[in-house]
């Protein structure tokens, strides 16, 4: 098997894998994806789409993450992750998609305008 891969993106983060055949191993900026996301929570976000199509173990992924912050970061992992999961076999995509994994978030945040503190809190107004 030739290597995937796909990329994935959430806020400003931008994740970049490479998928081949292997024995599951997951680095994530020449670390261990467990070394450089600290929670269980994030570990579990990040192995979520393995677990749904049963394919714990059976692919090495390297992946490049940049920008955001930590949680965009997994949940950016996340996506590129079921998209190679899908260019590998498209009978994973139904399950994936089932449980929401093929879509892109687009929440971003919103901009600051001017005249105001932040984006919607406003400087405080004073009537005398």
């Amino acid at each position: 098997m030739e290597v995937i891969n796909a990329l994935g993106r959430r806020k400003t983060a931008v994740a970049r894998i490479y998928l081949k055949d292997g024995n599951g191993s997951i680095s994530v900026n020449n670390k261990d994806y467990k070394e450089y996301f600290s929670t269980p929570t994030l570990h579990y976000v990040v192995t979520q789409p393995m677990e749904i199509t049963n394919t714990m173990g059976k692919f090495d992924i390297k992946v490049n993450l940049d920008g955001g912050g930590i949680t965009g970061q997994a949940e950016a992992l996340r996506l590129a992750i079921s998209r190679a999961l899908c260019k590998i076999d498209e009978e994973n995509r139904p399950p994936l998609k089932a449980k929401g994994l093929m879509r892109r978030d687009p929440r971003m945040v919103e901009r600051k305008k001017p005249g105001q503190k932040k984006a919607r809190k406003k400087f405080q107004f004073s009537k005398r």
